[in-house]
């Protein structure tokens, strides 16, 4: 037997030195069934514990604790009470209730079973993103108070006005002020002003505050938070809603976390990990951009916000509201599966908000500008920029920071790769020293190992070489740069350039005269089955902050005819991603079908397959060898700056080194039995602590 099954069976038989022999219960209730703080998969199950007279009054169900396990002290949560053990074996006592503040709520568990289920994970890697860490001054601020007072009783008026041109969107918003619980999917139009995304989805939640329930609404970052609570400060109270987000601290976000316990604060706004947000009286569940990857949890089981709130909304039968500018594949599933009603605006509505958008390599614009098929800035993208520039900003979007972001020997055009790790080479700065994307180390002289050519050439410019370009071609214009470690949230209304990668557009206010989309077949290229998802995206985004056609609002696209390039031209995101599911489905590809991967090395990932018993319909690749996912991005072309992909996760890192990868294509009707088989097979090898481990990911966006 390995010493990690020894320990566990001696916890079982009493670990603790203190445990002299069975007593007879003091108290009632007095067996206590624990969830230990434990990755590891055979130790993801309750453990009794004997609740000792002097910690009964704080050892309420929710609480956080510290039992006795395996010869050391470790934290857990204290999930229930009972008369009577599980088993017939001495039972250690609780070592401490750390505090008596319930913060593990009932359905909160639940919800974190099913997440576990969902990706064959752990429950202990899935509270850590569900429970925030202990603040000591703040919980015994909260104990000492009397009673937790009402919610704030905040005057909500709809604005129906908000939703012009969308005929389902009135129906929804009194199914939810009746109490209902409606499903939909929602296409937004515009990034500012008094209709812009944030407040639609600010009507949704004063609608569902009008039947005294509570809702969440879940973003992919801190520029957009800040732009929903803005407007939701205006419309309900700053005092109606509660934040949760790592960039405010973990005071700030304890503090939040509590005010939503207690039930101060009926209405939680953040990031990713709100989706576990103790809402009482939840009543909506909501996502903004559901397609954008950092709603993915980077660490394990790398579960996607989205998917959480929607097996939240099944268990709590809330209602669902996905929004965006476009519409993810998946949530296009949903809604042909009938399961969410579609909220897009009438064509004439359509016409009338978005900007016009201009691809400057149609056959119109060629036969005008033969060279605008090579050009990175065509003389219509400079045209549509010298015009805005007299009405206000002009925002120029590019692929990638830094100056020049990807580099070519000159001799033979292979891309320029370091000489101790084979990552690609690039130019933060005008000035500086080539440096290594993925090692970042310094390379003094370039030598191409193919032809031994010294001389370099640029591939695609990076932000800052685009703003040194383009604030030459306009030498008394204003240059903004938003990238990196510098992003701005808002420009003012004044005329200037305003450069910026991918993901990092400010919201001018009023809105952009006019937007250059460049770098468009740089995106599209990319060998990613999301390639072009992710790219239209990125450009909806961008083109929904300009005006409006009948205001002068142009965009121009500077890239390849392409699907995606008409869905842009026709503002026709639905279009789009109807057309991606089905060629999707055709081929067996995510969303028609989930996505396991089981990766690690050869002999880990031989093993654990063949072990891995898999019903008839299952398709299967692997295992082959792959490089880790981020280097393998990076090297296909980059992504863009400001998305947080996967390759940034302390998961991805530490795949470097493991060079095997094995694929399950699982049709929806099979993967809950295929995955209960997975977390069986991860517990028993963790249990024999025998053979290398194997790590599992499901729908990772980044293994095709």
């Amino acid at each position: 037997m390995s010493r990690i099954a020894e320990q566990d069976a001696l916890i079982d038989l009493g670990p603790s030195p203190s445990a002299a022999g069975p007593e007879k219960p003091e108290i009632a209730n007095s067996v206590a069934q624990v969830l230990i703080e434990s990755p590891l998969p055979h130790l993801d199950r309750l453990f009794d514990y004997r609740v000792t007279a002097d910690l009964d009054a704080e050892a309420q169900p929710g609480v956080r604790v510290k039992v006795w396990f395996a010869g050391r002290e470790l934290p857990g949560f204290l999930v229930s009470r009972s008369e009577r053990s599980s088993t017939s074996r001495t039972l250690s006592p609780l070592r401490k209730v750390v505090s008596a503040v319930p913060v593990l709520q009932p359905e909160i568990l639940a919800l974190v079973q099913a997440v576990a289920e969902r990706y064959a994970g752990v429950r202990a890697d899935i509270l850590r993103s569900a429970i925030p860490p202990r603040v000591a001054k703040l919980d015994k601020d909260f104990l000492s108070r009397d009673e937790a007072p009402d919610a704030a009783e905040t005057p909500v008026a709809l604005e129906p006005a908000v939703f012009e041109g969308y005929e389902r969107a009135g129906a929804f918003l009194d199914h939810l002020a009746g109490g209902g619980s409606p499903r939909a999917a929602l296409s937004s139009l515009q990034g500012y002003g008094a209709r812009s995304w944030a407040h639609q989805l600010t009507q949704a939640v004063a609608a569902t505050a009008l039947s005294g329930r509570g809702a969440i609404v879940v973003l992919p970052n801190q520029r957009d938070l800040d732009q929903l609570s803005t407007v939701m400060a205006e419309a309900l109270g700053p005092e109606s809603f509660a934040v949760l987000s790592a960039d405010d601290g973990p005071t700030a976000r304890y503090r939040s976390f509590l005010s939503l316990l207690s039930g101060r604060r009926r209405i939680a706004l953040g990031t990713r990990s709100a989706a576990f947000a103790p809402v009482r009286d939840l009543g909506l569940v909501c996502c903004w951009d559901d397609g954008d990857d950092v709603l993915i949890e980077r660490r394990a089981p790398y579960q996607h916000a989205r998917e959480v709130l929607l097996l939240r909304a099944r268990l709590q039968g809330t209602a669902v509201l996905l929004a965006g500018f476009t519409r993810s594949t998946e949530t296009q599933r949903l809604v042909e599966s009938g399961w969410l009603q579609a909220l897009t605006p009438a064509r004439s509505i359509a016409r009338i908000v978005t900007p016009r958008v201009v691809s400057s390599r149609d056959s119109f614009e060629l036969s005008r500008d033969p060279l605008a098929a090579s050009a990175r800035l065509p003389e219509r993208a400079w045209r549509a920029a010298q015009d805005g520039l007299r009405e206000g900003p002009v925002l120029v979007q590019v692929a990638r920071g830094g100056y020049l972001a990807s580099l070519l020997c000159q001799q033979c055009r292979e891309p320029a790769r370091c000489r101790a790790c084979q990552g690609p080479l690039y130019q933060p700065g005008r000035h500086d020293a080539l440096r290594c994307r993925w090692c970042a180390r310094v390379e003094p002289s370039f030598c191409c190992p193919h032809c031994g050519g010294t001389v370099l050439r640029r591939g695609v410019p990076g932000v800052a070489r685009t703003a040194e370009e383009i604030g030459r071609a306009f030498p008394q214009v204003p240059v903004v740069s938003s990238a990196g470690d510098h992003v701005k949230a808002t420009v003012p209304a004044s005329p200037a350039l305003v450069v910026a990668t991918v993901g990092a557009e400010p919201v001018a206010e009023g809105g952009y005269a006019a937007a250059l989309l460049l770098d468009g077949d740089s995106l599209l290229r990319r060998e990613n089955l999301r390639a072009g998802e992710e790219t239209l995206r990125r450009w909806f985004g961008a083109a929904a902050l300009v005006r409006p056609a009948r205001d002068g609002g142009v965009v121009v696209l500077t890239a390849s005819p392409s699907p995606a390039v008409t869905a842009l031209v026709g503002w026709q995101p639905e279009a789009w991603a109807e057309r991606e599911l089905a060629q999707r489905a055709e081929v067996g590809l995510p969303p028609a079908v989930r996505l396991v991967a089981l990766s690690g090395s050869r002999e880990a990932v031989k093993a654990f397959s063949t072990r891995l018993e898999l019903p008839a319909g299952i398709r299967r690749t692997g295992p082959v060898p792959v490089e880790s996912s981020w280097r393998t991005e990076q090297q296909q072309g980059g992504q863009p700056e400001a998305s947080s992909r996967m390759q940034e996760s302390e998961a991805a890192e530490s795949l470097i080194g493991e060079h095997y990868r094995d694929l399950l294509f699982v049709p929806y009707a099979q993967a809950q039995q295929v995955l209960e088989h997975i977390r069986a097979l991860k517990a028993s090898i963790s249990a024999g602590g025998q053979g290398a481990p194997v790590q599992v990911r499901c729908d990772g966006v980044d293994l095709l």
